[in-house]
């Protein structure tokens, strides 16, 4: 004999599959931790500094010719 099948408790858990693979989608695509998001913003921010640490400074009347 077959199983009984309830359609609305069958419905609703197909629904539920959907939506966490939905979340997952989202989770990998836009998904970080704050640890990650600081880490990475105190690199752009160690990287900024060494790259304007090592610029070398033009004097600003200075066409950078002979005169």
């Amino acid at each position: 004999m077959a199983e009984i099948i309830n359609l609305r408790l069958a419905r609703k858990a197909k629904a539920r599959a959907g939506d966490k693979a939905q979340a997952d989608s989202n989770r990998a695509r836009h998904g970080r931790t704050a640890a990650e998001r600081k880490a990475t913003e105190a690199e752009a921010e160690r990287l900024a500094r060494t790259v304007d640490g090592a610029r070398r400074e033009k004097d600003s009347d200075s066409n950078g010719g002979p005169d």
